[in-house]
């Protein structure tokens, strides 16, 4: 293990060493920042394992679905600059999406998974996720499985497509590149949605997790053979295949809801500024009353349609949900005020505004279910309890 922890935060490296000596870490870096400043950075590990490459400073891994608070960002941005309303419809930026009954979908409802669309209908040909137009073309033309607005379910990799399509409108750039130009260069932060080649070297390879017998999305999908959910994992264009996910194809595609490359780092200072009233060391993202939107709570239920469990969603992003009681790779649990988003396997970024903490992990061997395991949120956890915050009932730290 290597890096710097502030003392106060010591608690935070004890639980980074407990990860890889009782959980099995293989990689993985933490950086937590307090008003901006890094307290805690450290990684450890091995990039690779069958060729034992020591995961460096500057290590990155595709983090999934803690791409989707990246290109959130993206989208406050250009709200921020008033040249998006998340009252309108997706059409008004993307007319064709309108068709199939969805043009009274507003950009509100798909960023906050009630479009009614989590999922392709249609089978998808190999490699699919790679094609964002195609991947565009084929959702414009699918039908709403349920009356957008009325309900609420994950929309894995969809909701990226539309964030992606609408940037792409609005500002002629694709959201990878208004991400680099816009967001990673100004901050400084390691953070991509499509990674050029020449920073190939510096991926970990990534150890898939196999599902959750136990988990309620897996237990709906064992139950129930004709349920949407089976899209959902199987219709990927074999994406979630081990040699798929780590190829260079990949990381070069842009997906904007599961395929972002990231540095414990780059989270960290992404939200760092989200933290801090919208700006960090002089570079402003957004103004301070668009942090609202990014931490006000838009759909909530006890049973998410698609994950089977209880979730909280802002425009884009993730409050804390589900609760430990259902186990590990079931919950998340943050600050009461906090917004961010995890990724499939444990990784996550967020911001809490109440302690003017911004945090970021990640790690290359993954845990099971749809949510953190026992590693990321143990990291957590004691960096709440480093700045005095207590577990509350409810499931979220509070001072």
């Amino acid at each position: 293990m290597k890096g710097t922890c502030a003392p106060e935060f010591a608690e935070v490296t004890e639980a980074f060493a407990h990860n890889f000596a009782e959980y099995g870490e293989v990689g993985a870096a933490v950086t937590i920042c307090i008003d901006g400043k890094p307290v805690v950075d450290l990684w450890g590990g091995m990039a690779d394992a069958e060729t034992r490459q020591p995961w460096a400073e500057d290590t990155m891994v595709v983090v999934f679905s803690a791409t989707k608070g990246i290109a959130a960002t993206c989208m406050h941005m250009l709200a921020d600059r008033g040249l998006l309303d998340f009252d309108e419809p997706v059409a008004t930026y993307w007319p064709e999406f309108a068709a199939n009954g969805k043009e009274g979908i507003t950009v509100g409802m798909a960023l906050s998974h009630q479009a009614g669309v989590p999922v392709w209908q249609e089978e998808l040909p190999p490699g699919a996720f790679h094609d964002p137009d195609l991947l565009a073309q084929r959702l414009a033309a699918e039908k709403p499985a349920w009356e957008p607005g009325t309900a609420h379910g994950y929309h894995p990799v969809t909701i990226g497509v539309i964030e992606g399509e609408i940037v792409r409108r609005i500002t002629g750039r694709s959201i990878g590149t208004f991400l680099h130009e816009e967001v990673a260069v100004p901050l400084g932060a390691d953070i991509w949605i499509g990674l050029p080649e020449s920073e190939e070297h510096r991926v970990a390879t990534l150890y898939l997790a196999e599902r959750d017998p136990r988990s309620p999305m897996t237990q709906k999908l064992m139950s129930d053979p004709d349920w949407i959910g089976w899209k959902f994992v199987g219709n990927t264009g074999g994406d979630r295949d081990s040699v798929r996910v780590n190829s260079r194809e990949r990381h070069a595609a842009e997906i904007p809801a599961a395929g972002g490359i990231a540095t414990a780092r780059g989270l960290a200072r992404l939200y760092a500024a989200l933290s801090c009233g919208g700006s960090v060391d002089s570079v402003r993202l957004l103004q301070p009353q668009s942090l609202h939107a990014m931490s006000e709570i838009r759909s909530a239920s006890d049973c998410d349609l698609m994950l089977r469990i209880p979730t909280t969603f802002t425009l884009g992003l993730s409050k804390s949900w589900g609760a430990r009681r259902l186990g590990p790779g079931q919950h998340v649990i943050l600050g009461k005020n906090a917004f961010g988003t995890p990724g499939m396997g444990g990784s996550i970024g967020f911001a809490d505004s109440d302690a003017r903490m911004s945090f970021g992990y990640v790690m290359n061997r993954h845990g099971s279910g749809v949510g953190l395991n026992e590693r990321g949120q143990g990291l957590i956890d004691a960096a709440y309890r480093s700045l005095g915050f207590s577990s509350s009932a409810p499931g979220f730290w509070v001072r």
